[in-house]
C-alpha cells in the first residue's frame, strides 16, 4: 500500500466519523435500494439514493452559478483534504453514491475543462490503484462546471469496468502499446482508449478531443470520462454526448423520470433520488436515456473517419 492510499484511507475513516454531514450521508447508504437489469453481456444497476437530489436537480445555468459561491473554493471547515501533486486536493464527497466516494478539485478556481489535465487524471489513477477516476463535462452532469474537478470510486462499483471487454467494438487506431476502439451497435455510444504509454494515451485523447464538435455556446466537446488501470494499461472509457438531459427529465405527470445522466449513469449505474422512479423504471427507459443523450451512430462514424484520417 503506497503512502497516498494510506492517507486517503485515513481521510475516509476520519471524515465519516468527525464530519456530521458525511457521517449521516454515508450511514444512509445502508438504506440505499438497488435493482439489476441483465442483458446479453452486461449488468445495469439502478440505485435509489434520495440524498443525490442535489446533483440530479442541480441548476448549472450561468445565472445560477453566479448566484452561489463555489463550493470547492468555500468549503466547510469540517471538510479536510489531502494535497496531490501540488495542483489538486483530494476530498471526501459528502453526498456519496458509493462507500468510498472522492472528489478531486483543482486547488485554484478554473472552469471544468479536461484537455489540459487528462495526463493528471492518468497519474492519479496510477497512484490510487483500485479506484476509477471520472470526469463530468460542464454540460454532462457536472454540478460545479465552474471549477475543474474529478471524482473517484472503487472501480468495481462501475458496471462498465466489469463488462467493457464484452462490449462489441471496432478498431479505430492501433499501435504497439495503444489501441483506440469504438463500440459497435451498443448503447451508450462509447470509445475505449487502452494504452501502456502515458504519452501516447494523452496524444490520442487530445486528437479525439480536438476533432469532437463543440456547440456554438460551449467551450468544450460534450463528454464523460472514466479511467482505471488493468495490469500495466490505462483504460479510458469516453462517452461522447449531444444532450445534457433526456426528454423524461422534462416530461410532466407519469412520464417524468428524474434522471440527469453523468459518468456514473453512462457507465451503467443509474442513480434516482425519487422512489416513484425507482419503482417504475424499466431497462427500456434506461436505454432510451442513453440513446437521447449519446451521439448518434452517424455522428460516431463521422468521428471515426476523421480520426483515421488524422492519426
Amino acid at each position: 500500500m503506497n503512502d497516498l492510499v494510506q492517507q486517503i484511507d485515513l481521510l475516509l475513516l476520519y471524515q465519516k466519523q468527525d464530519w456530521k454531514l458525511a457521517r449521516e450521508n454515508y450511514a444512509s447508504l445502508a438504506n440505499v435500494q438497488t435493482r439489476y437489469f441483465q442483458d446479453d453481456y452486461r449488468t445495469t444497476v439502478l440505485q435509489f439514493n434520495p440524498e443525490r437530489i442535489r446533483s440530479s436537480a442541480a441548476k448549472i445555468d450561468k445565472a445560477s452559478l453566479q448566484a452561489r459561491p463555489c463550493f470547492f473554493c468555500h468549503r466547510p471547515e469540517e471538510q479536510k483534504g489531502v494535497t496531490y501533486n501540488d495542483a489538486f486536493e483530494i476530498l471526501v464527497n459528502p453526498y456519496p453514491i458509493f462507500e468510498d466516494h472522492l472528489t478531486v478539485p483543482l486547488r485554484w478556481h478554473e472552469k471544468q475543462q479536461i484537455r489540459p489535465y487528462f495526463g493528471d487524471m492518468l497519474d492519479l489513477t496510477s497512484d490510487l490503484p483500485g479506484y476509477a477516476l471520472f470526469y463530468n463535462g460542464p454540460k454532462c452532469g457536472a454540478s460545479a462546471p465552474d471549477h475543474l474537478h474529478f471524482q473517484a470510486g472503487r472501480k468495481e462499483e462501475f458496471p462498465v469496468v466489469r463488462n467493457w471487454q464484452n462490449i462489441p467494438k471496432q478498431v479505430v487506431w492501433e499501435s504497439e502499446r495503444t489501441g483506440f476502439y469504438a463500440s459497435s451497435g451498443h448503447l451508450p455510444v462509447s470509445f475505449f482508449l487502452v494504452s501502456e504509454n502515458k504519452g501516447e494515451a494523452v496524444a490520442v485523447f487530445e486528437l479525439y478531443y480536438d476533432l469532437m464538435p463543440v456547440k456554438p455556446d460551449d467551450y468544450e466537446p460534450m463528454m464523460n470520462l472514466l479511467v482505471w488501470q488493468e495490469e500495466d494499461a490505462w483504460i479510458t472509457c469516453i462517452f461522447p454526448r449531444r444532450e445534457l438531459r433526456p426528454s423524461c427529465y422534462y416530461a410532466e405527470g407519469d412520464a417524468n423520470i428524474l434522471i440527469s445522466p453523468a459518468t456514473v449513469e453512462m457507465a451503467g449505474l443509474f442513480v434516482v433520488p425519487l422512489e416513484k422512479d425507482f419503482k417504475k423504471v424499466t431497462f427500456a427507459d434506461l436505454e432510451k436515456v442513453w440513446k437521447e443523450v449519446s451521439i448518434t451512430e452517424e455522428e460516431k462514424n463521422e468521428l471515426i473517419r476523421k480520426i483515421r484520417e488524422e492519426a
